[in-house]
């Protein structure tokens, strides 16, 4: 993309840290989106009042229901959405939402490990299934609005934000990631995703990226 031009875009896990930054970043954009979903697993909860305030400040930003570990929730959602675009494409899908639990290793258990791959793995997977069509749609719609593609194409990447001070997902501790010496704040990480992404074309796909746009190796 040269510049981030979607004319609609959906965030799962919205209500909070990395999601919610990104949706406030994207509502005030000069050439923002026209439709905003905000996805996250339970709306109308006290978790997701900022975000339900925002909403109410900015037409055309929609908070849909989104548990992405279970398939009845990710279908209604898809749903939703196709209902809510009348007949066009969704140009973006920003697949965010993920859980993390932390810690030693003698307390680990299989349950919060299959807890974790079905959430962080399992449950992308079944988001951009579901999506798959509208994103298809899209890109054959106008191959210009979105991924800078020449003919109908999907652009999946993996990417580490950075290590980042986040008080809405660690408590205001510093999550330090091993590939990045820069600690960042949320506004930071956001903004750097945005630019990443306003570069990316179909050769990136398969690709891992860091906060800066960097290929990294797998």
């Amino acid at each position: 993309m040269a510049g981030l031009n979607a004319r609609s875009v959906l965030v799962t896990g919205s209500n909070r840290g990395i999601g919610f930054e990104l949706v406030r970043q994207l509502v005030g954009k000069s050439n923002r989106p026209e439709w905003i979903f905000a996805t996250c697993r339970e709306p109308e909860g006290p978790r997701a009042q900022v975000l339900k305030d925002l909403a109410a400040k900015h037409q055309g930003v929609e908070i849909i229901p989104l548990d992405i570990s279970e398939p009845s929730s990710v279908k209604d959602a898809a749903t939703r959405v196709t209902e809510r675009l009348k007949g066009v494409g969704l140009t973006l899908l920003i697949n965010n939402a993920g859980i993390a639990r932390v810690k030693a290793m003698e307390a680990e258990t299989p349950e919060d490990m299959s807890e974790v791959y079905k959430t962080n793995v399992i449950g992308p997977m079944m988001v951009v299934q579901a999506f798959l069509p509208l994103l298809r749609k899209a890109s054959l719609e106008s191959p210009q609005n979105g991924m800078s593609c020449s003919k109908a194409a999907i652009v999946n990447i993996s990417s580490e934000a950075g290590s980042i001070t986040n008080p809405f997902l660690w408590e205001q501790a510093h999550v330090v990631n091993y590939r990045c010496s820069k600690l960042l704040t949320v506004n930071e990480s956001v903004q750097s995703i945005l630019k990443t992404l306003s570069h990316l074309s179909e050769k990136d796909t398969g690709t891992f990226v860091n906060w800066q746009g960097d290929v990294l190796p797998w």
